[in-house]
């Protein structure tokens, strides 16, 4: 790897890049969210699946190494759904948050391991925001708190938006998304009710659905 190279990726660390090195030694350090070139467009699909591997582009032969940062998985309401949820996603390598302002929900007795946030998620997601990486479920079942991170999540780049809740529920959050400015486009981002239907009944098996559709949204979309 050239010293160049090395220190391109370096400097931009924290979000998907992708080292494209032709068969003549040629180097070069792709960002998928800007390029919009045919190499580029390779990059992007190889950050997305987490693979690396060749491509062929204009009869030019490339390898395509890949250089994510871990997914990043952030909860809108400490609930109980949260608890084996923020678990299981950081065994399956996740960074995980958990934003709810609070603080007797997210507390460390809770979530031990888990970085809390307590703000409301607006003021959060502003301060560190979704990026392609990320994805977000709305769990709190409050308002005044899901919905403000779902508007925020329905306009970043996050590759899954989740909100916790039945169908009337989630017909009702429609309502108030689209009466607060949200597109239909944006609105039909949203997983809601959120989760794969395998019947889940316990937190711990809605968090097993919910963690399957986040996978099933990032590997085959």
């Amino acid at each position: 790897m050239k010293r160049e190279t090395l220190a391109a990726l370096i400097a931009g660390s924290g979000r998907p890049l992708v080292r494209a090195v032709a068969a003549d030694g040629e180097e070069q350090v792709i960002d998928p969210a800007s390029d919009a070139s045919p190499l580029g467009a390779a990059a992007a699909e190889a950050a997305r699946t987490d693979k690396s591997g060749e491509v062929e582009i204009a009869g030019r032969k490339y390898f395509l190494e890949v250089h994510n940062p871990p997914l990043d998985l952030a909860l809108v309401g400490a609930v109980h759904i949260a608890q084996p949820l923020a678990a299981m996603a950081v065994l399956a390598g996740c960074r995980v948050r958990v934003i709810d302002p609070r603080m007797a929900f997210a507390s460390a007795e809770r979530f031990p391991g888990i970085t809390l946030v307590h703000e409301f998620p607006d003021e959060a997601l502003a301060r560190t925001p979704l990026g392609p990486r990320s994805a977000l479920v709305v769990l709190a079942h409050d308002p005044k708190i899901d919905d403000l991170g779902l508007a925020a999540g329905l306009r970043s780049p996050a590759f899954y938006v989740g909100a916790l809740g039945s169908k009337k529920s989630h017909a009702a959050r429609l309502e108030r998304l689209a009466a607060a400015g949200l597109t239909p486009a944006e609105l039909a981002r949203i997983h809601g009710p959120v989760g794969l239907a395998i019947g889940a009944r316990s937190p711990a098996e809605i968090a097993i659905s919910i963690l399957a559709q986040i996978t099933q949204t990032l590997r085959n979309s």
